[in-house]
């Protein structure tokens, strides 16, 4: 375990005003993006869809770190070079995610818990080979009748923990996410409790298992209504309920937290992380890891075609560039309707 590295790791992924696109979608979820533009889902449309957003002039100003899945961390630009090393080479820190996916947990009905443990040691150590030098893990919390059971809860934590620890010994700082799922019509006030749940449960088996906090950012899911309830919470106060969950269970030896999207609009990400930043008095940075929020105007613009790329790229450019000023509380809606000329 090379602390020096994974403090490097971590600093460099937290850099005010950056945050980390999420490009690990598996070949499942690809195919679904894809499908939605009419693009055929293969190998070498995958890999030209990833090249246009790491070739993206300048995204390096707001993109600090890229999750990759095993396929695109083996791919190649349009020049010949590696992803991984492509990235590092602008300064950005290539990642990987290594769950196996979730799955249906035993005895427990609509809840889910992760895979991916056996084996992992090695493929940590061929992905370091490769390049990357983070890590991710999502495990996924549901809210229903009933449920999350505590068993969900200590399964996902646990295997949050071991994989954590993984990690470390191979010197690569892991990223944990337990995310709670927007689906369903709970209130608020039931995502701030399963959350703060969550979160509890994932901090005690780190411990329990030794992982070293300082070493390690939480991927967090902002705490919000379901997509079905009644009342839709406003930014304010999703803002605030996020940030006194992640104060009450989050050591502040932590150096990091990012967001997920999870289903939220491009503008509803940005407009919660904008007013989170605003708060101030959180005891660690706050920032971004989204996929959809930064992807979706690019991929629609997109749709396969080769004369498409550059306004593909603008577009994304301009989603990274609204996130990386809300990341520290300078974004505003006025700025959406300018764009970035990369």
């Amino acid at each position: 375990m090379d602390h020096a590295m994974l403090a490097h790791t971590a600093a460099t992924l937290m850099t005010a005003g950056k945050g980390l696109l999420a490009a690990d979608e598996s070949s499942a979820t690809a195919e679904k993006r894809f499908k939605s533009i009419g693009v055929e889902s293969t190998e070498a449309n995958r890999r030209a869809y990833r090249n246009l957003l790491f070739s993206t002039p300048y995204i390096e100003r707001f993109i600090s770190g890229v999750i990759l899945f095993d396929e695109t961390i083996r791919q190649k630009t349009d020049g010949g070079v590696p992803f991984a090393d492509y990235l590092a080479a602008k300064g950005i820190v290539p990642g990987i995610k290594v769950d196996r996916g979730a799955k249906d947990l035993a005895l427990c009905p609509g809840e889910k818990v992760t895979e991916g443990l056996d084996g992992l040691r090695e493929r940590l150590a061929d992905y370091f080979e490769l390049g990357a030098r983070f890590a991710k893990w999502r495990a996924v919390i549901a809210i229903g009748r009933d449920v999350p059971t505590h068993a969900c809860l200590e399964a996902n934590a646990h295997a949050l923990a071991r994989y954590a620890a993984l990690c470390q010994e191979a010197s690569i700082l892991p990223i944990i996410e337990p995310e709670v799922l927007l689906d369903g019509d709970h209130t608020i006030e039931r995502c701030e409790e399963v959350t703060e749940m969550a979160l509890r449960a994932t901090y005690t088996a780190l411990a329990m298992h030794r992982v070293s906090v300082e070493h390690t950012i939480l991927k967090a899911s902002m705490v919000v209504s379901g997509k079905d309830c009644a009342r839709v919470a406003g930014v304010d106060e999703v803002a605030e309920r996020t940030v006194r969950v992640l104060k009450r269970t989050v050591p502040a030896a932590q150096p990091g937290v990012v967001f997920l999207s999870g289903g939220q609009s491009d503008l509803d990400a940005t407009a919660h992380l904008n007013a989170m930043a605003v708060m101030k008095g959180s005891p660690w940075p706050l920032s971004f890891s989204y996929s959809r929020a930064l992807q979706n105007p690019a991929l629609r613009i997109w749709k396969g075609r080769v004369d498409q790329v550059r306004s593909a790229q603008t577009a994304f450019y301009h989603r990274a560039h609204m996130n990386g000023l809300a990341s520290e509380g300078k974004w505003h809606p006025g700025l959406e309707t300018e764009r970035a000329d990369g």
